[in-house]
């Protein structure tokens, strides 16, 4: 049977693609393993790729702050990246190393069976949403296959411009509506109201 340590050691221990030559660590992901919201961001990053987590640096830290804005933390979701390894120069992911990678994605994805997945990103966008713009779509919550897929920017897009740190701040507000939504949606409807007792009737004295 599949588990979330063993997707994780073949991660640890991947060699398909020429990513693997240069890191320092593959970057599985962490989290609980049955975490009802999954971040899905792009790839690993220096710090990263020497600390073997993700989003541990200046990216990483916006995002706990983001967390923090809506009574999260870290250990409450499951963070990872699509591509697992960091690719050189922090460059975007090559087709191949996407294709050689989703696997892993697709089995953490079954594993943890989250409720709410969170893109971070164009090319985590793209895993359910391809060919639109996240400029068009980020923010808005969509249902596919009984999970709820919520595109963002990329919390790095806030620390390069800083026109995308209130976008992104609105879209992380959001979500405790669309995670009360969810709950409102998905809870049983409440038992049957027990009938009502007839009123005692009154014997007539005459027949």
């Amino acid at each position: 049977m599949d588990t979330l340590d063993a997707v994780n050691r073949e991660i640890r221990d991947c060699r398909l693609c020429g990513l693997a030559k240069d890191r320092r660590y593959a970057v599985p992901g962490e989290g609980p393993s049955d975490a009802r919201i999954m971040f899905i961001g792009e790839a690993p990053g220096y710090h990263e790729d020497q600390q073997g987590r993700p989003f541990v640096g200046a990216a990483g830290q916006f995002l706990e702050s983001l967390l923090k804005g809506i009574g999260l933390s870290r250990r409450d979701v499951f963070i990872c990246n699509v591509i697992k390894c960091r690719p050189p120069e922090n460059r975007a992911p090559l087709p191949d190393e996407l294709s050689l990678c989703r696997p892993y994605l697709d089995r953490q994805l079954t594993l943890i069976k989250p409720q709410v997945v969170i893109t971070l990103g164009r090319f985590s966008m793209e895993i359910v949403f391809k060919g639109v713009s996240i400029t068009k779509i980020h923010g808005i919550a969509r249902k596919i296959d009984g999970v709820t897929y919520i595109p963002m920017f990329h919390p790095a897009a806030a620390l390069h411009q800083p026109k995308y740190r209130s976008l992104i701040e609105e879209d992380f507000a959001r979500i405790p509506a669309i995670l009360a939504e969810i709950a409102r949606l998905e809870a049983p409807p409440p038992p049957p109201a027990a009938p009502e007792p007839e009123p005692p009737q009154q014997l007539s004295l005459f027949n």
